[in-house]
């Protein structure tokens, strides 16, 4: 009883300790706050932080997004963030923040011990703001009166919209929700208004719940110099002027250029990649591995006075894929004055051969939702470069989840191996076949990996990389991208190179074939395998594709244990397993595995399963019949006669005398 309540007291301290502890790191972490000094209004000026022994110190960073900005601004009760800059003056400690933290807590994003002679400054808007919306540029709107209330369903029009996106750096308002008729509405803008508290404000009112104004802005990004809206130099408006975009490193892979395409409505990412060939002048800088989550406005870090690099960007401008997991699979749609989905029906196998190649992917491997041509919109013959290009009929529009899902193979190939599983990495860009590259020559077992996930050949084995190769073009790759996304994804360049990567998956042995033969009986083929006679002697013959000379069969079989499976060595390609006197014992499934040695790793490959059925020939079973219908008719005539002869004698003994 003593042991019992002594647990149970240590329990409850170690309980109350533990309460004690997270309650001193929670009010620790909360005990920083954040303040904005030396600006025009409460949202603007240099930021600071009070540490827990309540000393204010100031924020200093290297580099800071727009996107890090806008989770400052919110922390401060600001808001959306309008720009990000840097002071300069006397050397201090700072409090460094990171520059685009993703940590869940604010606070984690910043590190004490510093010293440095810049400082950050932010400034937020201090009276509307857009919640709950991807970027930047969309949302709720809600207004500052004291505190932050939604604008109410009705009381924005599109002059007003059209205000609020230039309040806040934004494009113009691409889709307005909730607000389309100007009656009873609390805004009064003629349009000219720098701010929407600027306009002339009546019926001002509460929202019910979820009645509020959902406002779009388009992203203030465009494409200059090319053939069509969706191709050209990528230019960025912040802070009201427009300026060419580079990146950090200056290296773009697909994924972040259709990040821009998606910012700009434009369809796939065709070819991006940087220049270093433009006249010198003011760019806008741009952390390229942050646009895939965020958007390209809400990625710029900073800004050079004079550069000659810039970005340059082809997208398509009739047909994307969205919400698939790469850029070679999603859901099918085509610009018809806006983005509109193709229809269940509306697209047959030739037409998925067009896009897929349109989209610079592989053939396609997976169509759902068009199997029948009866009513499609798309009559391709399959020779066409674009989608577009096929005569089309029967336009409509879709029910909603009635949308056409492809997916296209990924343009990646490996070439000069034993099999498709092995050999150098080649890959298609831009109607090119090339040999792949790391971004610093490096390559790893997780880069291997992702080569073998797209050829869907199972896994790694082995990588490495060779210099030995003709020189030639090969396109770059960032191997740190791959592991996370498909490598046509990661393509960030090409250059000449003698260096290449050789990479062997675990898919790379031909299956086996099972095959079963008779020698002094017959067999027959039925639906579900092959019946053998009983009593005979039969042969299991296993047996692959020319490949590789060496390995071994195992046979799997029902007559013995798994762990005593008969294996023999492969000669020619095959082997043989003998097996005499068929009875009973012998039917089931029988396999075939195929064992290899390769690169001093061990590799199998399996046949389909062979069920084996063991009965008598139609000849012993008719014999069997006769004699037992023989011998039945013997028994059966000395009885019927035996019994007559009783009879009859019973009757003549009954029979009265005359």
């Amino acid at each position: 009883m003593f042991l019992r309540v002594l647990l149970l007291s240590l329990w409850c301290w170690g309980v109350l300790c533990a309460w004690v502890l997270c309650a001193e790191n929670k009010s620790s972490a909360e005990s920083y706050s954040l303040r904005l000094v030396g600006g025009a209004s409460r949202c603007e000026g240099e930021v600071e932080l009070q540490r827990p022994d309540l000393n204010w110190t100031t924020v200093g960073i290297s580099y800071m997004t727009l996107g890090f900005g806008a989770r400052l601004c919110s922390a401060l009760d600001c808001g959306t963030v309008v720009s990000v800059g840097l002071n300069s003056g006397l050397e201090r400690e700072v409090v460094m923040g990171d520059r685009y933290c993703e940590e869940t807590s604010l606070m984690q994003c910043f590190t004490t011990g510093f010293h440095s002679d810049s400082s950050l400054r932010l400034q937020c808007s201090d009276s509307v703001r857009l919640v709950s919306g991807f970027g930047l540029c969309s949302g709720s709107v809600q207004i500052w009166d004291g505190s932050w209330t939604g604008v109410c369903d009705g009381d924005l029009d599109q002059r007003g919209a059209e205000v609020l996106c230039r309040e806040l750096d934004c494009g113009a308002p691409s889709l307005l929700q909730g607000a389309l008729s100007p009656l009873g509405q609390t805004f009064h803008c003629e349009g000219h208004e720098s701010a929407l508290k600027d306009c002339p404000r009546s019926n001002s009112r509460t929202c019910s719940s979820g009645a509020t104004v959902n406002l779009t802005c388009s992203e203030p990004i465009r494409l200059v110099g090319g053939a069509s809206r969706c191709a050209g130099t990528v230019e960025l408006k912040l802070r009201g002027e427009w300026r060419r975009v580079t990146g950090d490193y200056r290296s773009w892979n697909q994924e972040d250029i259709a990040a821009v395409c998606r910012d700009l409505d434009c369809g796939f990412a065709v070819y991006g990649g940087v220049r270093d060939d433009f006249p010198q002048s003011p760019v806008w800088s741009v952390f390229s591995d942050c646009v895939k989550t965020f958007s390209v406005r809400g990625c710029v870090f900073g800004s050079y006075s004079s550069s000659s690099w810039g970005l340059e960007v082809m997208c398509s401008d009739s047909v994307r894929l969205v919400s698939g997991s790469g850029l070679c699979s999603g859901s099918v749609q085509i610009w018809d004055g806006s983005w509109t989905g193709v229809c269940d029906g509306d697209l047959d196998q030739r037409g998925a051969e067009v896009l897929c190649r349109e989209l610079d992917c592989g053939a396609p491997s997976l169509l759902q939702g068009a199997l029948s041509p009866l009513g499609q919109m798309f009559h391709c013959e399959g020779h066409e470069s674009a989608l577009m290009d096929c005569p089309r009929s029967n336009s409509r529009t879709c029910s909603s989840g009635a949308t056409v899902n492809l997916t296209c193979s990924e343009p990646i190939r490996l070439v000069g191996g034993a099999s498709r599983c092995a050999g150098t990495v080649e890959l298609k860009h831009r109607g090119e076949w090339r040999r792949v590259i790391g971004k610093y020559e490096d390559w790893d077992q997780e880069d291997t990996a992702a080569v073998c996930r797209d050829l869907d050949c199972g896994f790694a084995v082995h990588g490495r990389r060779r210099g030995d190769f003709p020189q030639s073009p090969v396109w770059q790759v960032s191997s740190d991208c791959v592991k996370t996304s498909s490598v046509r994804g990661c393509v960030f360049g090409s250059r000449s190179s003698s260096r290449g990567v050789k990479v062997v998956c675990s898919d790379l042995l031909n299956r086996p074939i099972i095959s079963v033969s008779v020698f002094d009986g017959a067999s027959e083929l039925q639906s579900q395998g092959v019946r053998v006679q009983l009593g005979s002697k039969f042969r299991v013959k296993c047996s692959v594709e020319p490949q590789y000379s060496g390995g071994s069969f195992q046979l799997l079989s029902p007559t013995v244990p798994p762990a005593q499976n008969r294996t023999l060595p492969a000669v020619n390609h095959s082997a043989h397993f003998l097996f005499s006197d068929a009875d009973h014992a012998h039917k089931g499934n029988y396999t075939c595995v195929y064992l290899l040695q390769v690169f001093n790793h061990s590799f199998s490959s399996q046949s389909h399963k062979l069920q084996l059925s063991v009965g008598e020939s139609d000849s012993d079973l008719i014999i069997r019949v006769v004699v037992i219908l023989l011998l039945k008719l013997l028994y059966i005539l000395p009885m019927s006669y035996c019994y007559c002869k009783v009879r009859a004698r019973g009757g003549a003994k009954e029979r009265p005398e005359p």
